[in-house]
């Protein structure tokens, strides 16, 4: 037995406390009866030790119960089981006394029956604890026993075999009302600590052993009803940088080990009564009391320093990033919606603004949010509604002067906000998702403009990474060729190195496919990103687009001349065309030229154009090359 299960048991003695002054009370009435009728000095006696255990334990018992935390289960026990047994030997002694001094018989009928209805009743009452049970009752029985064994009359003989045989039967029943009440409180009580497990289980994460998204909502709702005025909570929401990259290349059990020493680093730098929850994939989430803004600034610095700090895992050195947004409370929000959703937007500014650094949120978040979401629902129905547009720039042969390709451009103009910049509604369409729609639509109108061409000018579009790792995503291009009628081979697909830092294979697939029908594909915004020769080597390139900071940037200098030089030699070794972005004046032109650049693009030659002045640009260089063949 447990002693949380004989603790109950114990508890039971003092339940109903109002049967125990009852039998108290009558036992203690019956006796002053008896001896006051009897006038017999012996029973004055007696009748008033019983009075004085009564009394004593009903306050006893009403001190107990009023207390019970205070005190020890055998205490509780030991001092009820000194009243009960004292109480029982003394009515005994009392209703055997009436025997033996021989007063009237209703007298003596009085209390043996006072005496042996109590020993009975106790036995049902006190079963939780059965050795105070049946010794309160072998108390009642054994003087009136042994006084009618003494006196030796049949009737009294006769009570005596009765209360011989009483003692068995009382406690049979005793002893299996024990059993019962014993064992439904075990299994109470096993019940009990099941739900708990299973409650803690559902509120903890299995991984790291910390609260998961159930136990995170229910601490926070706990802490935001008992915050006090003035009070200031935080929460930090951090997701680590690049985890999935280190979970693929690693295995899940490796990211796995990563979380768990990750929880154990912000188990050694949360205060003392912060939460702590995995919130979910590789985000984990801090919520605690702070003094001020200036002490949360701290907590993050330290949060970032431990997660940062290198690791071994089997024997790989290992550095993990985080980035984390931050909510306060009462600024940020009031309740704990406003304050997750602000925190989740602040995390998301710190990892658009670089990752590995904290963001504190700022009211122009939700303002940004808004607006982002106002676009999103715009841009959807704008790609329904046919609002957007192509325009198309012209990529220039710098040796021969003519258009070798026009890069498709999206412009949409709005009908009441007026032009909006791609640079506005193209990242809020990546993050949504609704660039890999757009991506196809772009696609789409450029290759119906540009089977209007001659053959010898492509057509160059960009490509989101996105939209490269969607489902269908080579039969979306193929079905813009066939329904546009235009040759694979005059299609560019412009990518950019960053397409490359999450590679899970969809990727060398879908460039595979493409080449395989004519396809050629640009590698955009060369020397920005992650620049890698591996790319060039590994992917089928047959162009090579240098970002325009190396041609028109403020830095440009000796240095990214010599990097243009460098590239234009490397496209000219893998005959590969070099285009130079961001060409402004002929100096720059004539710049990249010298350099080994084979085309070049910017506003020098022209801007963005709709795809009639494309056609009209291409029929007027013709117009111009018949017109020095006839001179």
């Amino acid at each position: 037995m447990s002693e949380r299960v004989r603790r109950i048991l114990v508890r039971t003695l003092y339940t109903q406390p109002a049967s125990l002054i009852i039998g108290a009370l009558n036992g203690v009435a019956s006796s002053g009866l008896v001896a006051f009728l009897s006038g017999e000095f012996w029973l004055y006696v007696t009748s008033a030790i019983l009075c004085g255990i009564a009394v004593s334990r009903i306050i006893s018992v009403r001190s107990y119960l009023s207390e019970t935390r205070s005190y020890t289960t055998r205490a509780m026990e030991l001092s009820y089981e000194k009243g009960a047994l004292s109480y029982a030997a003394i009515l005994g002694v009392i209703a055997a006394q009436t025997l033996l001094l021989d007063i009237s018989a209703p007298l003596d009928v009085l209390m043996i029956a006072n005496a042996m209805c109590y020993g009975v009743g106790i036995c049902a009452r006190n079963a939780g604890r059965p050795a105070i049970a049946l010794g309160q009752l072998g108390l009642v029985v054994l003087p009136i026993f042994c006084v009618s064994l003494y006196l030796g009359s049949l009737p009294l003989l006769f009570l005596a075999v009765n209360m011989l045989l009483l003692l068995p039967a009382m406690a049979s029943i005793t002893l299996n009302v024990f059993k019962v009440l014993r064992d439904s409180i075990s299994a109470a009580e096993t019940s009990a600590e099941l739900a708990e497990k299973m409650r803690v289980l559902a509120r903890t994460d299995v991984v790291t052993g910390l609260a998961n998204r159930a136990g995170l909502n229910q601490d926070v709702i706990e802490k935001l009803m008992h915050i006090e005025d003035g009070q200031m909570l935080a929460l930090f929401w951090m997701d680590l940088d690049r985890f999935k990259e280190v979970n693929d290349l690693l295995g899940h059990p490796v990211g796995d080990r990563i979380l768990l020493e990750v929880a154990n680093r912000l188990n050694a730098v949360a205060p003392q009564h912060a939460t702590i929850s995995r919130f979910g994939g590789d985000e984990f989430i801090i919520f605690c009391e702070v003094a001020d803004r200036k002490e949360s600034e701290r907590l993050a610095s330290k949060v970032h320093a431990e997660i940062m700090r290198p690791m071994r895992i089997d024997g790989e050195r290992l550095e993990i990033g985080a980035s984390i947004g931050i909510a306060l409370l009462p600024d940020d929000g009031g309740d704990a919606d406003a304050l997750m959703q602000n925190a989740d937007l602040a995390l998301y500014h710190a990892k658009v603004n670089g990752r590995r650094q904290s963001c504190f949120y700022d009211a122009t978040m939700s303002r940004d949010l808004v607006r982002r979401r106002e676009i999103e629902a715009e841009l959807r129905y704008a790609i329904v509604k046919d609002e957007l547009s192509i325009f198309f720039q012209p990529i220039i042969d710098l040796e021969t002067g003519r258009i070798k390709t026009f890069e498709a451009l999206v412009r949409w103009f709005h009908p009441e906000k007026g032009e909006l910049k791609p640079d506005e509604f193209i990242p809020v369409a990546e993050e949504t998702g609704v660039i890999v729609t757009l991506g196809n639509w772009i696609t789409a109108h450029a290759a119906k403009a540009a089977a209007q061409w001659p053959d010898d000018v492509t057509l160059a579009v960009n490509l989101s990474p996105l939209q490269i790792k969607a489902p269908g995503a080579t039969l979306g291009i193929i079905n813009a060729l066939r329904e546009a009628g235009l040759d694979p081979s005059r299609l560019e697909l412009e990518v950019t190195e960053s397409l490359f830092l999450e590679d899970n294979g969809a990727t060398e697939h879908f460039m595979k496919e493409l080449s395989a029908i004519g396809v050629r594909f640009a590698l955009d915004d060369f020397g920005t990103g992650y620049s890698s020769l591996g790319y060039i080597q590994k992917y089928p390139f047959s162009k090579i687009k240098v970002d325009r900071s190396f041609v028109s940037g403020p830095n440009v200098g000796k240095t990214t001349d010599a990097i243009i030089h460098a590239v234009a030699e490397l496209g000219s070794k893998l005959e590969m065309d070099i285009v130079a972005e961001g060409l402004e004046t002929i100096g720059q032109v004539r710049s990249v030229r010298e350099a080994g650049c084979t085309l070049g693009q910017g506003f020098y030659f022209s801007r963005a154009v709709p795809d009639y002045l494309a056609a009209m640009l291409l029929a007027q260089e013709d117009g111009d090359m018949q017109k020095h063949a006839v001179g």
